[in-house]
């Protein structure tokens, strides 16, 4: 099954009018391959998929799950968190309280992964995370700490290529087939809502990781959401994009300097 672009236009003004959320800005192509996978995986045609839409209790945050794709993993590109350890934390060691942000956090993987860096840099006890995200379910399950034990062999390697020295074991409890990340690395982190299309400036932190997200976005979207992140940041602060993301504006270029072109870690200048 599948969905023309004519009746994705007509999907996106149904969601936008029954629960006000606005699919606008996302990319056409990379919103038409989620919501035909949404119609294969439920075996909907797009009149039964607009009516669950309409009538089906739960269904929205189901399809909501399914469209703002949450796919994570702790230490997840470690050249990137070797960048990060070795070019941006010696900066952020000389700021009192560092306050940082995964913007996009999904079930909390991100956040854990930052906590551990901290900690191994004797950094973690002044920090504090916002983790957000704008889904309601996977923030729920980032709050509880708990991971799957069979990723964390891949996790596990992920952290053994930053070059750390120890195990990701010290730093959960495994118990049957979960394991669960100790209580002193997530008592300094909060899980919150968060739309970045439409949510505005909450704090000003030293650290923004938004990594993976914009590429979802149309460049109108991508801006606006780049802005809101620029406003977001401390002067001087540090902004972590993913691998295939670039600031494309040419008035943010001039206000932030490039620390990594690899890993696309910028610092905000002005």
């Amino acid at each position: 099954m599948g969905i023309s672009f004519g009746n994705l236009e007509e999907l996106i003004e149904l969601v936008n009018n029954i629960y006000s959320f606005d699919l606008n800005g996302y990319s056409r192509a990379s919103l038409k391959r989620r919501v035909s996978r949404i119609m294969d995986l439920y075996s909907l045609d797009f009149s039964s998929l607009k009516d669950n839409l309409t009538n089906t209790p739960g269904f929205f945050n189901k399809f909501l799950i399914e469209i703002t794709v949450n796919v994570t993993e702790m230490f997840r590109d470690p050249s990137f968190y070797i960048a990060l350890r070795d070019e941006v934390f010696p900066y952020l060691a000389t700021f009192p309280h560092i306050k940082i942000w995964s913007a996009g956090c999904a079930t909390g993987e991100e956040v854990y992964s930052l906590a551990i860096l901290l900690e191994k840099q004797n950094l973690y006890q002044r920090a504090f995370i916002y983790g957000t995200d704008i889904n309601s379910d996977v923030i729920e399950h980032a709050k509880r700490g708990i991971i799957d034990l069979k990723k964390m062999k891949a996790y596990s390697d992920n952290y053994f290529q930053t070059g750390s020295g120890d195990s990701l074991s010290e730093y959960y409890t495994a118990r049957y087939d979960a394991a669960i990340i100790h209580h002193h690395l997530r008592k300094n982190s909060l899980f919150s809502i968060h739309n970045l299309v439409s949510g505005g400036v909450f704090n000003e932190f030293q650290l923004i990781t938004c990594r993976n997200v914009l590429i979802y976005f149309n460049v109108t979207l991508q801006h606006r959401v780049l802005d809101l992140l620029y406003a977001s940041l401390a002067l001087f602060g540090f902004l972590c994009l993913g691998s295939k993301e670039t600031l494309r504006s040419d008035h943010l270029m001039d206000k932030f300097r490039l620390v990594n072109k690899t890993q696309n870690i910028y610092q905000k200048i002005a």
